[in-house]
């Protein structure tokens, strides 16, 4: 931990960190191993993870709330096939549709909740970034290492896979 928090000027930053750090590394973990099955692999994601979070710190207001967890999982995960990319030569597209992501049980509502549970964890990730913690493009672009194009891109893609999904829903009822 040290070494991150060298990389942190100010004391409330650190103060932040260190209580991130505290409860979320296995959490981290925990998401990154699932993804690469591989503990020295997650190691590395998780590593990465941390990186871009202090990078990001200033977007983190409470340390403690559903939307720093789902900002902390999402980085970790992006890190994780951003590992897996680097190993496989599958183009972006191709990735996002090979990785599930985490299992989510449908909600059983048959509407929205059950359609984003069943997209890819990367569509899942962008548009949770978009429309449930408010990011704009050019955010999510800098948090998940991407262009802001590629970032605009991705989020279109995902809308449009939800619409899909939707749609699919509707028609088996």
């Amino acid at each position: 931990m040290l070494i991150y928090l060298q990389m942190i000027e100010s004391e409330e930053d650190k103060s932040k960190f260190i209580a991130l750090y505290n409860r979320y590394r296995s959490l981290m973990f925990s998401a990154a191993n699932r993804k690469l099955q591989n503990s020295a692999d997650a190691e590395d994601a998780v590593h990465e993870a941390f990186i871009s979070i202090i990078k990001n710190l200033d977007k983190i207001k409470d340390v403690d709330c559903p939307e720093t967890r789902s900002f902390v999982v999402i980085i970790t995960e992006n890190k994780a096939i951003d590992i897996i990319r680097s190993r496989k030569h599958l183009s972006d597209e191709a990735m996002i549709e090979a990785i599930s992501g985490i299992d989510i049980p449908l909600p059983g509502d048959n509407g929205l909740a059950d359609a984003m549970a069943k997209l890819p964890a990367r569509y899942r990730e962008v548009l949770l970034l978009r429309y449930d913690n408010g990011y704009s493009a050019k955010e999510i672009a800098k948090m998940l290492d991407l262009t802001t194009g590629t970032a605009q891109k991705l989020i279109w893609r995902a809308k449009q896979a939800l619409k899909k999904q939707l749609e699919d829903d509707k028609g088996g009822i």
